[in-house]
């Protein structure tokens, strides 16, 4: 028998903010970086309409493994239900028994973009100040609240499919008082911008790398399986830096990397992982005219950084609940 902590998705909201997100994932990346993470390979299986399920798995140093099981449909916004659901499972770092199970879609939304914005810390332009947004989803707004964390963001544009419907704008402009506005064209959102984040499920470019200002850095978080490529080949083209969160990983399962190695616009050894860039092992940003492309697939280790500190806090705290198994 085991007591097992369970969080909700609003146990895990009451305890986790985005600053604390965000200083999960650069230790996350920094131990990647520095190779005190262990990392087993994520798997994926692949589901019908588009639906991906996957699981992780991963350890830090000083901790329990942690596993994710979940799933991205794509289908579920039609269904008014959240793409990614997922469930994650926390060990006891001795004795290995099961001490937490937590709400997966909280976690996965708050830690992906905690996780862009580390990338964008170490690879944007410093003084990177115009965001663009590729998609209004769960993820997308989620975006928009992280990245004015690490750059100067004084103005934001979101596209989204149905711009006269869509509130996301203007909700997000009464949030966070900035500037932001809506749009249906991707190039339109894209023009100008010195910062881009792709957070759509897209099977096909959403951003061209023809549209692309001098200096631009372009995430990339839905680029997650190898039939998902949210930018086309030209971007690789134009990249002076390919970053991704696990090279390995990325070269397996990453759309626009698999695309780019396939097709030969790239060769692994420009593939870079962002581990040793946020550990200060190597350098980010080159050159301020550079363009700078990183693609995230989500890495169980990012799991294991955010169970940590949402687990240390609802114990703090008294949140969530203690049931036997």
């Amino acid at each position: 028998m085991a007591d097992v902590l369970l969080l909700s998705a609003a146990d895990v909201r009451a305890v986790f903010d985005l600053p604390a997100a965000i200083e999960s994932q650069r230790a996350a990346f920094a131990a990647l970086g520095t190779g005190e993470a262990r990392l087993a390979p994520r798997v994926l299986l692949d589901g019908p309409d588009g639906a991906v399920a996957f699981s992780y798995v991963s350890r830090l140093p000083g901790t329990g493994a942690v596993a994710k099981f979940g799933s991205v449909t794509p289908g579920n916004a039609a269904r008014g239900l959240p793409s990614v659901a997922a469930l994650v499972t926390v060990q006891d770092p001795v004795d290995g028994r099961p001490v937490a199970i937590i709400e997966g879609e909280a976690v996965t939304t708050l830690r992906t973009s905690a996780a862009s914005a580390v990338a964008a810390d170490h690879l944007a332009a410093p003084g990177a100040s115009r965001l663009a947004v590729i998609g209004c989803g769960v993820q997308g707004r989620a975006h928009v609240r992280a990245m004015p964390r690490v750059r100067p963001v004084e103005r934001v544009t979101v596209a989204c499919r149905n711009p006269g419907t869509c509130r996301a704008a203007a909700e997000l402009a009464a949030e966070l008082e900035l500037p932001v506005e809506g749009t249906g064209d991707a190039r339109t959102a894209v023009a100008g911008a010195d910062l881009v984040v792709t957070a759509t499920t897209s099977a096909e470019p959403v951003v061209l790398g023809e549209w692309l200002e001098p200096g631009c850095t372009v995430l990339s978080v839905g680029s997650f399986a190898p039939d998902r490529c949210e930018v086309d080949g030209a971007l690789l083209d134009r990249a002076a830096a390919v970053v991704v969160d696990d090279v390995d990983t990325a070269a397996r399962q990453a759309g626009p990397i698999v695309a780019g190695l396939r097709d030969g616009r790239l060769s692994e050894d420009r593939i870079r992982p962002l581990g040793p860039i946020v550990a200060g092992l190597a350098p980010g940003r080159a050159a301020a005219d550079d363009v700078v492309f990183y693609n995230s697939v989500g890495l169980g280790v990012q799991d294991a950084a955010a169970a940590a500190v949402i687990v240390e806090r609802a114990r703090a705290a008294g949140a969530g609940r203690i049931v036997a198994l």
